[in-house]
């Protein structure tokens, strides 16, 4: 069991793999960090594709070496060079190749510091990876030797959602975390509802966060009957007129991961974001794990 971390060879961040490492202590496991450089060219490429290859190869490796010199032994870690077609593949390969439990990645730079931004890389990785996806928000940083304290699960009162629940009281129970569930609602100040206004807005969605929180301290309450159950936090709704404003209608602490089911439009063994999930990853203050459709049935 391992995680695999990839780093730009073309950007120096040291946002994953603090994420990374939290991550690494939290159930004590190793990393795999890998730098991916596309594959070689036939020994007939001309004398400019060798020198692009040599270009290539030796960002690669001061990526790597970058990634040794923030992780300072901290954690155990092995240091790849992988070739392939592209970052995403590449990354993809590696995992399969090592049994991994997580992939982790970090935000694009066009992004604001303090939130995920994804790049085309991530993005596409996101639809491929056959294990969670762990993003770090751009300007990540952790304390010495942090752990996940608490991991918050994205409930939205489906039935794939309490399935998302019940994995990641898996995931709080193995970083010895608690867990907690929370909900989000976007209540627009200009309401479209058949010309009643805001108000009636307020009213469906009063009715909502009740509905939803009575669901999810019952799917908490079968969370509690686990043999090996987390720590159970209250649970959490947030609203706001935006996405930004319902995420940070609740508390977020320093050391907290958000777990983020797929859509159910997706593949079912891949990672697909629907477009709510989508807006809460852009939103999170911390750590999001995305999570595919068939990872918690696999897991058994």
């Amino acid at each position: 069991m391992s995680i695999v971390v990839g780093v730009d060879p073309g950007h120096r961040s040291a946002s994953v793999l603090h994420l990374a490492a939290v991550l690494a202590r939290s159930i004590g496991t190793g990393l795999v960090v890998v730098a991916v450089v596309p594959s070689s060219w036939p020994t007939t490429a001309g004398p400019a594709d060798a020198e692009w290859q040599r270009y290539t190869r030796d960002n690669a490796n001061h990526a790597l070496d970058h990634a040794a010199a923030v992780i300072d032994g901290s954690v155990p870690a092995e240091y790849v060079l992988h070739e392939a077609p592209s970052a995403r593949r590449g990354l993809v390969e590696v995992v399969e190749q090592r049994d991994a439990t997580f992939v982790v990645v970090g935000s694009s730079t066009n992004g604001p510091v303090g939130r995920i931004a994804l790049g085309s890389e991530s993005d596409t990785l996101l639809h491929a990876s056959p294990v969670p996806v762990a993003i770090a928000p751009r300007g990540y940083r952790s304390a010495e030797g942090a752990r996940v304290g608490r991991v918050t699960a994205a409930y939205r009162g489906t039935g794939s959602s309490t399935e998302l629940v019940l994995g990641a009281a898996e995931v709080a129970a193995s970083m010895g975390a608690e867990l907690r569930a929370a909900s989000f609602a976007v209540v627009p100040r200009e309401s479209g509802t058949s010309g009643a206004g805001f108000d009636a807005e307020q009213s469906i969605a009063g009715t909502w966060t009740a509905d939803v929180r009575r669901q999810a301290q019952r799917v908490l309450s079968d969370v509690s009957a686990l043999p090996d159950p987390p720590r159970i936090a209250d649970t959490v709704i947030g609203v706001g007129d935006t996405w930004d404003a319902s995420i940070g209608d609740v508390d977020w602490l320093p050391d907290e991961l958000l777990v983020v089911g797929s859509s159910s439009l997706g593949p079912l063994a891949r990672v697909f974001l629907g477009s709510r999930a989508a807006k809460i990853v852009r939103s999170s203050p911390v750590p999001v794990v995305v999570v595919p459709r068939g990872a918690i049935a696999d897991r058994g």
